[in-house]
């Protein structure tokens, strides 16, 4: 008899390890990373299948229903996962419109394309079912819409101006809450706030930024403000409960070019900026004040190489890579974050169009 349950028991380790080497062959059993081919032509995502030890394999380009520009958009978010992991929404600036779509199997399976409301938008933000957009172009606004299934419904009154109403916004982005939604803009070196009740924004409390053209920027799991600065710096700020925010660490040098993309770990203990001028990532450990103190004096925690020209970066759902779209290079690098937030590079995989904007990892 014992024999017999040895003989089971070892059939069905067989057989789990035979499923779980089918399952890996089998797409992205361990995530994936999206990104926007932005033609003007057709946009689309694009889908790379992530392996357990994070390495990246092209899997695949899905049509959008949307036009892109062709050329960088000039912000952050561009591409966003729903909190759940299993939707993802997308932008398409060339034709004025948001695409959503359902993550299924292998890619992704598109659910709607609808108006964004507005003209060139550039950045998206969910949260509890509520998606925001930004759109850059003409007078440049934020708009909400509520998710519905297999459908984007706008929501009714939360239409907004940004604070200074001038060209160049780069990113919006709820906080971690949902309370308070932000955007930067560059060409007034400028931050506005929203406070979000029942989702729907009021209207925009705008101040100065610590540092010039704030661009890129993400929250720390303790709801402050990290922004990073394309004129070569990254600053944090603690925001009120009525949208108003105050420095906390100004205008930290990177001594990197053009720090113009920003990212924090899962864990919020340290950010990442992309510096496209540089070809290199500067990590920041942060406090938890929300100070922010670059890991290496240098400046460089992970080098992408000459001509590399780094844009939008994401972290893994599960914290353990970073991810960054190598403009340049027309590829997606990734690294992996130690516990100490250093980084070891994982090459990249390429195939991507000149052009390409966002990033999102699950």
């Amino acid at each position: 008899m014992r024999r017999w349950i040895l003989a089971l028991l070892t059939l069905s380790a067989v057989l789990l390890a035979a499923a779980t080497a089918g399952a890996a062959g089998n797409g992205h059993p361990d995530g994936a990373v999206y990104t926007l081919t932005n033609s003007p032509a057709g946009n689309a995502v694009a889908v790379f299948a992530r392996a357990a030890d994070g390495t990246l394999t092209p899997n695949g380009t899905f049509p959008t229903g949307g036009l892109g520009t062709g050329a960088n958009l000039g912000s952050q978010g561009a591409v966003v996962l729903g909190e759940s992991r299993n939707e993802l929404f997308a932008v398409n600036a060339g034709s004025n419109s948001i695409s959503y779509f359902k993550v299924k199997g292998n890619g992704v399976e598109w659910q709607a394309t609808v108006p964004s409301n507005g003209t060139t938008p550039i950045s998206l933000t969910l949260h509890d079912r509520v998606l925001y957009v930004l759109n850059a172009g003409g007078t440049p606004n934020i708009t909400g819409f509520v998710v519905n299934g297999d459908d984007l419904t706008p929501l009714a009154g939360s239409t907004r101006p940004l604070g200074a109403g001038t060209a160049g916004p780069a990113e919006v982005a709820f906080s971690p809450d949902g309370k308070v939604l932000a955007v930067t803009e560059k060409a007034s070196h400028t931050i506005d706030t929203y406070v979000v009740e029942r989702g729907i924004a009021g209207p925009p409390s705008t101040a100065p930024s610590a540092g010039a053209t704030p661009f890129g920027f993400d929250f720390d799991n303790r709801g402050n403000l990290l922004v990073s600065e394309a004129s070569g710096g990254a600053s944090s700020y603690d925001v009120a409960k009525d949208g108003a925010i105050s420095p906390i660490s100004p205008a930290v040098a990177t001594h990197q070019g053009a720090p113009c993309w920003l990212v924090t770990s899962k864990d919020g203990r340290y950010a990442y900026t992309a510096n496209a001028g540089s070809g290199t990532i500067s990590g920041f450990s942060v406090g938890h004040d929300g100070t922010l103190t670059l890991l290496d004096p240098s400046g460089v925690t992970g080098n992408l190489g000459a001509g590399s020209h780094p844009l939008d970066e994401s972290v893994s759902n599960n914290g353990r890579f970073l991810y960054v779209l190598v403009d340049g290079f027309h590829q997606v690098g990734g690294f992996r974050i130690a516990a100490d937030g250093s980084l070891t590079s994982l090459g990249a995989a390429g195939g991507l169009p000149a052009g390409a904007v966002g990033l999102a990892a699950d």
